[in-house]
């Protein structure tokens, strides 16, 4: 990271765009020699760190040549980087697949990648060809005879996704997901993709905290109740942003406008604004902007705070479906 980086004085009209210039200029900077980006400059190239700086580089009201270039490069690392099986690893050189498949359909569908279709419909199959172990048949029949069946109900019915092949369905690699289905698939797998978004989007409705929002895995453990968390929470909302209105959408929403008064980190409060944007949910009069943020916190040096924050400022292109008539957070 430079070591200095200058911010404009910061008012509500121009907090988005410095942020937003301030970010650009450091992930230009970042960008390693093979095409991606490590989680912070002069580390290794790292899946996730490369998908998302794509997407804060192919903003379109902000891309130039020189941008098109480093996201050619970046698409040359994500390709090279793929397994013979269609899925993505974390880094290059590991043979095992995982989540981030779904963020790397995802990324390259929205960046209009269509000269490799092939590759991305190789990531989708992976990822409907993958299921998690702890809703199999046998260990839903084990289940009932649990003793932690009544202080942590969960419908064992319900699959999702887990970090790691045939693991167990967690919140975030579920939604990545959904958000990856959301993308046309050729008619082999039409069948499928709508059986999994099924079974998917009703265990995320399953695992949300009484109180509204998700964290990480279960909202009760030992009969206590779960406290939400903003990242699973975003997430979670971003993947069920085109499900019919719902009242678990509607408290979960209200509980993440209330926390983004609050929020200290530009990560987060970044996140809660693309978040409440894409349900056109506007921000809370006292949160605090994000060049203020990213002052406070020197910024943390950190590949996907700069995407995050660029992408709040932007026009929310990666999201196919956002829906009509969103506020300006």
């Amino acid at each position: 990271m430079p070591a200095r980086l200058a911010f404009h004085p910061v008012t509500a009209e121009t907090d988005k765009t410095d942020a937003a210039r301030v970010c650009l200029t450091f992930l230009r900077e970042a960008q390693n020699t093979d095409g991606g980006w490590g989680f912070r400059p002069g580390t290794p190239s790292r899946v996730e760190a490369t998908c998302w700086a794509v997407l804060a580089l192919w903003e379109p009201s902000r891309q130039s040549s020189e941008d098109q270039a480093r996201v050619q490069g970046a698409r040359d690392f994500l390709r090279t980087t793929q397994l013979a099986d269609g899925s993505w690893p974390a880094a290059p050189g590991e043979q095992t697949g995982c989540w981030l498949t779904s963020l790397c359909c995802l990324v390259l569908t929205a960046i209009g990648d269509q000269t490799h279709s092939s590759t991305i419909e190789a990531g989708l199959r992976w990822i409907c060809d993958d299921w998690p172990s702890d809703s199999s048949a046998w260990r839903r029949f084990l289940a009932r005879f649990s003793s932690q069946r009544d202080v942590a109900p969960i419908n064992y019915s319900y699959r999702g996704w887990g970090w790691t092949p045939g693991t167990s369905s967690w919140v975030e690699p579920t939604s990545f997901a959904l958000l990856a289905l959301e993308r046309n698939a050729g008619d082999e797998l039409a069948g499928k993709v709508t059986r999994r978004r099924a079974l998917a989007t009703s265990m995320l409705f399953d695992r949300m905290c009484p109180g509204g929002g998700w964290n990480a895995g279960n909202p009760i453990v030992y009969g206590a109740a779960g406290e939400a968390a903003i990242v699973p929470t975003v997430w979670a909302l971003l993947a069920l942003r085109a499900v019919p209105p719902r009242r678990e959408i509607t408290v979960s929403l209200d509980w993440l406008e209330r926390a983004a008064g609050a929020m200290e980190s530009p990560a987060s409060a970044a996140l809660a604004r693309i978040c409440l944007r894409a349900h056109g949910r506007a921000l809370p009069i006292n949160a605090t902007g994000l060049s203020e943020l990213l002052q406070n916190n020197r910024f943390l040096g950190n590949v996907l705070v700069a995407a995050w924050v660029t992408l709040a400022s932007g026009s929310d292109f990666w999201l196919r479906n956002s829906l009509p008539g969103a506020a300006a957070a």
